[in-house]
């Protein structure tokens, strides 16, 4: 991967950006009929990196509009720092906020557009013309303040519009999918490097985006949306390993999911029946409902001897698809189709169609969920 160009090194003169913490209470959006959110609780700590992911239409952008101030909420309350915003135009909410589509302006340079924010503010024209370029200069850009947006790459864009939002020293960051447009290898660049960044200025961020690998890679912690509720939040390693729902499950990457019944609950263990599958011990984080079912992702399943002690079956492989860095198995099991992926360099004897196996799982590695659908 290409060296971050960005610094987190605080602009001299301005100061680090301020720590701020965002909270949202019992706020809802309707639009007619239609419950965009509905009575939402949410708090960002200060310096922390938290993530909206959900399914388009969950919600997640209507809330980061609300409490950037684009949007007006129904019901309930806004808060930055602990103080109501809700009567305050964007502009006054000391919010950086990076859209989707970026919103240069097409006909002002890059330092033009950095310089704006300061405008807006009535900063003095030498300090923001200092203050734009030490700000496109700690985002790798200090030679590039004169190009217009059309002679920049999607990437050196985003740059832009991240430097424009950190100018004014903000409470926090807003980060509507900025990196939605870029390729696979630019995105994984710009995450490492906005990660980094926020981390050095130690600035609180609200972050939106659909694509799980993204918010599992960035964020200190993600919250799940779905039909403008909030169904899960969590650290990214126990929303994945530890889903509530059979829906988090599978929309937070894939998993087997076997439908179950409670023989027995203990603290964080419990016993299930999994029908053609056996007895089985599972994780336990106190799902509560009229079914269930456990969530046991790809990784977490595994190939073992007959003789092996712990959760395990007898399976029959269907296919093997080689997908270069991992290989995926696709087995059926006691009338239930699995899968299992393994690292390539972890494949052993060549296994055929057909042929009869025996594979297992760690009970910690298997999660009891509530089966909604």
């Amino acid at each position: 991967m290409t060296a971050s160009v960005i610094s987190a090194e605080s602009i001299p003169g301005t100061g680090r950006a301020a720590q701020g913490a965002i909270e949202l209470r019992q706020v809802s959006k309707h639009y007619g009929d239609v419950v965009a959110v509905d009575e939402l609780d949410l708090t960002v700590q200060p310096g922390e990196f938290v993530t909206l992911l959900g399914p388009s239409g969950s919600g997640k952008t209507t809330t980061m509009m609300m409490v950037a101030g684009f949007e007006e909420h129904t019901a309930g309350t806004v808060l930055i720092d602990g103080r109501p915003v809700d009567s305050l135009p964007p502009r006054d909410r000391n919010l950086g906020v990076v859209f989707q589509n970026y919103a240069l302006f097409p006909h002002m340079s890059a330092l033009e557009n950095v310089e704006f924010a300061l405008r807006m503010r009535k900063v003095p024209r030498p300090e923001r013309r200092q203050r734009a370029e030490e700000a496109l200069g700690r985002v790798g850009l200090g030679k590039m303040g004169g190009r217009k947006p059309r002679q920049l790459s999607g990437g050196q864009q985003q740059r832009v519009a991240l430097a424009r939002a950190l100018v004014f020293n903000p409470a926090a960051l807003l980060l509507d999918e900025p990196m939605a447009a870029l390729d696979k290898r630019l995105r994984e660049q710009m995450q490492e490097e906005i990660k980094t960044l926020q981390k050095g200025l130690g600035i609180s961020v609200l972050f939106v985006t659909h694509d799980q690998d993204e918010a599992m890679a960035m964020s200190d912690r993600i919250v799940v949306m779905k039909d403008g509720k909030i169904v899960q939040s969590g650290p990214p390693e126990e929303v994945y390993n530890h889903p509530l729902t059979d829906w988090v499950a599978s929309f937070l990457g894939d998993t087997n999911l076997i439908p179950c019944t409670i023989v027995e609950r203990n603290g964080e263990e419990a016993v299930v029946d999994l029908g053609g599958l056996g007895l089985a011990k599972v994780r336990d984080r106190g799902a509560s409902g009229e079914n269930y079912a456990v969530s046991i992702r790809p990784e977490h399943l595994k190939f073992k001897t007959r003789a092996s002690a712990g959760n395990g079956c007898a399976a029959t492989l269907v296919s093997s698809t080689n997908l270069g860095a991992t290989v995926r198995h696709r087995l059926t099991a006691g009338g239930h189709e699995l899968q299992l992926r393994e690292l390539s360099s972890d494949q052993g004897t060549r296994i055929l169609p057909d042929e009869e196996l025996w594979v297992g799982w760690d009970a910690d590695k298997a999660q009891l969920l509530v089966l909604e659908s």
